[in-house]
């Protein structure tokens, strides 16, 4: 009998991740590409009168509205001003899609899952080891690999799926 393949295994090859790499400040992030739907660039985002302070607003994606969230409020990090670099990175967690303001996207690459670490102390403690999945070390620098289906907390991620779904009810009317 054939031993199942895991869940993502079309997407990749046996001992490797493929990462959307992204900067928040000066710190270097990847993320699993299979979670991500889309980047897109910096676009018109409007706000949401008393949302929580790491949701930046809603935005109309080809005729979809879509939650967009600050990612370095989530993280407790430093605010950088946007500019021509800034991007949304468009992902679906728990069956929600919404976005991620980054400071810049850079690139996509294969990391072999041997040069992934638990991440150290000093990095797990200064942005949270709940969705950092790990460290992944590459020639000359590191890279702070995020789990995206942990990156909202419960009550955080109820919090967007009632304003996608209110949006979303306004869209249909």
């Amino acid at each position: 009998m054939a031993e199942k393949q895991p869940r993502d295994a079309k997407t990749r090859s046996s001992d490797e991740l493929q990462l959307v790499v992204f900067n928040i400040g000066r710190e270097e992030f990847g993320v699993e590409i299979v979670r991500v739907q889309e980047i897109i660039r910096m676009t018109s985002i409007t706000g949401i009168p008393q949302a929580p302070d790491y949701i930046r607003g809603i935005i109309n994606l080809r005729g979809r509205i879509i939650v967009v969230l600050n990612l370095n409020v989530i993280m407790g990090m430093e605010t950088r001003e946007q500019d021509e670099n800034t991007r949304i990175i468009v992902a679906n967690i728990d069956e929600t899609v919404m976005g991620f303001i980054v400071d810049s996207v850079s690139e996509v690459i294969r990391l072999p899952e041997k040069n992934v670490e638990p991440a150290p102390a000093v990095i797990a403690g200064k942005i949270g080891t709940e969705y950092v999945m790990g460290v992944g070390k590459m020639e000359d620098r590191l890279l702070i690999l995020l789990d995206l289906d942990r990156m909202l907390g419960r009550n955080q991620l109820l919090s967007v799926q009632k304003i996608s779904t209110q949006v979303s009810g306004v869209e249909a009317a």
